[in-house]
């Protein structure tokens, strides 16, 4: 199947449109929300709670011994939660820094958990094939509950950001000043990270543990290459988000041999990439671009000076010098006077150069302009 088919079956079979509304409305959400792990600089705390939801949804499995999506679900946020709060406990009540922290904190859950998978694999009565989706995710045993679950969580989050859009606008740039203006900063951080928690559980079926940070930060990294604005970014994040879903579920259903997962974390990684070269404020190409610009600007602007010193010695300043005169200056090159003859700043007569006035003006302010050694 191409991708052509694909998108010409999407509105026809169930199955398709399924999985890819939940990718989409999980990309979005993800992209929404992991924006604010990445302007916390807590981007590694995706990775450490997606890790620790997993000895949670084991244990939710030995407690019911029922496979049900939203009560694994329950024990992933619960043991989520958990990891969470620990990371703050250790980094507010040792002298351990936050990253220490979420490394202890990932291997000791993620560790727990393999040992519980291994457990139930062990018992007569256990299959654990319902249970090894959420390592590496497995997007076509989503259903029309679980995107039905995600479009709750999605609407409550954007329900949420926007009620509380100032105190978390303040509280993600300048914290000492929202607790100056009354706000209990401490909840709204636990608000954002519970969110954060909830984008990341629900994004386990589909994604998996060990990916699912990817899907957070991805989306977001992306989006903060393009603007200044955190209504923009947010947005931008969502729309890379929910088309990350899209054309991984897209790419994947056309390949019987790839997983959804992994194809959606990389098509969000192309995504990083294209921002990261092509963006125009922050992109590598358009900051080499201007670097070219500036060297180039600054190399007319020292043969100028360089004609300055020569040409104010003489009361006419359109009195011609042979060229031969600049061949010692590093500044000088063929491209450099015809560029400073298009800016009109000097006049070129076969193998002679006379400044303008304007040029003759320009160069005395840049000689103006230079700081004074006393």
């Amino acid at each position: 199947m191409t991708i052509s088919e694909y998108f010409d079956l999407l509105w026809n079979d169930y199955t398709l449109r399924t999985i890819t509304l939940g990718t989409a409305v999980l990309g979005a959400t993800c992209g929404m929300l992991g924006s604010f792990a990445v302007l916390r600089k807590q981007s590694l705390l995706g990775d450490a709670i997606s890790h620790a939801a997993l000895p949670g949804i084991a244990l939710a499995f030995l407690i019911t011994g029922a496979k049900d999506t939203n009560v694994l679900l329950l024990g992933a946020l619960v043991s989520g939660l958990i990891g969470t709060f620990w990371i703050r406990g250790i980094t507010s009540k040792t002298h351990l820094k936050s990253d220490t922290a979420l490394g202890l904190i990932l291997s000791l859950f993620f560790g727990f958990g393999m040992l519980l998978l291994t457990f139930i694999q062990k018992q007569p009565n256990a299959n654990q094939a319902g249970l090894d989706k959420y390592l590496f995710g497995q997007a076509a045993t989503l259903v029309e509950k679980d995107v039905q679950l995600m479009l709750i969580v999605t609407g409550i989050s954007l329900f949420v950001l926007l009620l509380f859009w100032k105190e978390f606008k303040i509280l993600l740039f300048d914290a000492d000043y929202a607790k100056t203006l009354g706000f209990n900063t401490k909840f709204i951080d636990i608000l954002i990270t519970f969110f954060i928690v909830l984008a990341i559980v629900i994004g386990l079926q589909t994604v998996g543990v060990v990916l699912m940070s990817a899907m957070l930060l991805a989306p977001a990294a992306a989006a903060r290459q393009w603007t200044n604005s955190l209504g923009v970014m947010i947005v931008l994040a969502a729309v890379f988000g929910a088309f990350s879903g899209v054309f991984g579920t897209a790419i994947s259903a056309t390949e019987d041999s790839l997983s959804t997962g992994p194809v959606i974390v990389l098509v969000a990684a192309v995504f990083v990439l294209f921002s990261f070269i092509f963006s125009p404020g922050r992109g590598l190409l358009f900051r080499e671009i201007r670097f070219r610009n500036n060297r180039r600007d600054l190399q007319l602007k020292k043969t100028l000076q360089f004609m300055y010193g020569i040409a104010k010695d003489h009361e006419d300043i359109s009195h011609p010098h042979a060229i031969r005169i600049l061949n010692n200056f590093q500044g000088f090159t063929k491209k450099s006077l015809q560029r400073l003859e298009e800016k009109d700043w000097i006049q070129l007569f076969g193998q002679q150069w006379a400044l303008t006035q304007t040029g003759f003006e320009e160069a005395k302010n840049l000689f103006s302009q230079k700081p004074n050694d006393d």
